[in-house]
């Protein structure tokens, strides 16, 4: 079935209200209270507790879904002068070389995710350091604190779906490698991203008209599109991986997705094989049947890029507008990478939410085979 925005549904809060029964409006208007409500769950008794051994040899961050994104992240924020490995795993099996001199941080919201459970339990035979975040009395709490000096911070999801609940698991593991001497992430700066997140929530908002809502257009330029999402900087590509997830799980369109510099190596070469121009205006959707979705490119750039990173961005979307094809940009602000992070995250979550509501989509619904096929929620 074709799909078409309804542009007029999102300057009218009353109708958006509607069309979303779930709330995932108003769980991505919460980012900056699950961000504080992340730092009042992590006392200063888990972090020592998490530290009490000192440096660890690595970091496994272990997580599906929306907490493989955290993973990501934080290995994103440690960067590449972190000095122990920092990697994220998503699969069922815990890596060879991983003992007890490596620290595991496991996370999953429903704590009932197969594969991190069978990662964590690996990970306590193993003797290995483990932290999880997840929500209280949980399965992976149990495993958690089977293994020696097992730690668990315990998050308050308050019926928020796993999706919406990024700030709310990343958050006790920024303190966590903070704590750990990996990187720095004070807390002021956690809480500035806390701050930039309730402004992103006013300017994104539901409230807040079309013409002035950069994630409404985004999210309505989206909904009836083929999307593209390349990110540039190391946060951006970890926002565009995010923008995809959000974008196939709440507005169910398919969308293509990588990161510089590797798009420019490959993946931008698809560009010559888009169609010029937009839709035939004489086309009559009911005799002819729906046109093909439109390819939409999103450049998503952090504030800090290789030089040769930064000038392939300005090419790519060169390239893109000479074939006609659309481009958005969303650009991060100066400052911490948690802080930059968040930039980016308080428009495309909200795009997202927009591009499915836009079209008569439930954001927060999900099929039943898929949730099998799941095994339980992705977080």
């Amino acid at each position: 079935m074709p799909r078409y925005a309804d542009d007029r549904l999102l300057d009218d809060p009353d109708a958006l209200a509607q069309a979303d029964p779930g709330d995932l409006l108003r769980a991505t208007a919460d980012a900056g209270a699950q961000v504080r409500r992340a730092l009042a769950a992590t006392t200063p008794e888990l972090l020592t507790a998490v530290a009490v051994d000192g440096r660890p040899r690595s970091v496994v961050l272990v997580g599906a879904g929306t907490a493989g994104v955290v993973g990501d992240a934080v290995a994103a924020i440690c960067g590449t002068g972190c000095p122990v490995p920092v990697s994220t795993y998503r699969g069922h099996t815990l890596p060879g070389w991983v003992g007890p001199l490596d620290l595991v941080v496991a996370v999953s919201l429903s704590g009932r995710t197969a594969e991190t459970l069978a990662v964590t339990a690996e990970a306590a035979k193993r003797g290995c350091r483990v932290l999880a975040v997840t929500s209280a009395r949980t399965p992976l709490e149990a495993v958690a604190l089977s293994a020696p000096g097992g730690v668990s911070v315990a998050v308050d999801p308050r019926d928020a779906l796993p999706r919406a609940a990024l700030w709310l698991l990343l958050v006790p593991v920024l303190r966590a490698v903070d704590a750990l001497g990996l990187v720095d992430v004070p807390r002021s700066e956690i809480e500035r991203a806390a701050d930039l997140l309730d402004e992103r929530a006013v300017e994104s908002g539901p409230a807040a008209p079309l013409a002035d809502n950069a994630a409404k257009l985004l999210g309505a330029s989206l909904s009836d599109s083929a999307p593209v999402v390349w990110g540039s900087g190391v946060l951006g590509a970890v926002a565009s991986y995010r923008l995809a997830l959000q974008l196939a799980e709440n507005a169910k369109l398919v969308v293509s997705q990588g990161a510089l510099p590797e798009v420019a190596h490959a993946p931008a070469a698809a560009l010559d094989g888009v169609r010029p121009g937009g839709d035939d205006i004489f086309r009559d959707p009911f005799e002819d049947g729906p046109a093909a979705p439109r390819v939409r490119v999103v450049l998503v750039r952090d504030s800090v890029e290789h030089p040769r990173d930064a000038q392939r961005a300005d090419l790519l979307r060169d390239a893109a507008d000479r074939r006609d094809v659309p481009v958005d940009v969303v650009r991060a602000v100066d400052g911490h990478p948690v802080v930059r992070l968040a930039s980016l995250l308080g428009v495309l979550d909200w795009a997202s939410v927009y591009a499915a509501v836009s079209v008569g989509i439930d954001p927060s619904a999900r099929g039943g085979d898929l949730v099998e096929l799941a095994e339980g929620e992705l977080a």
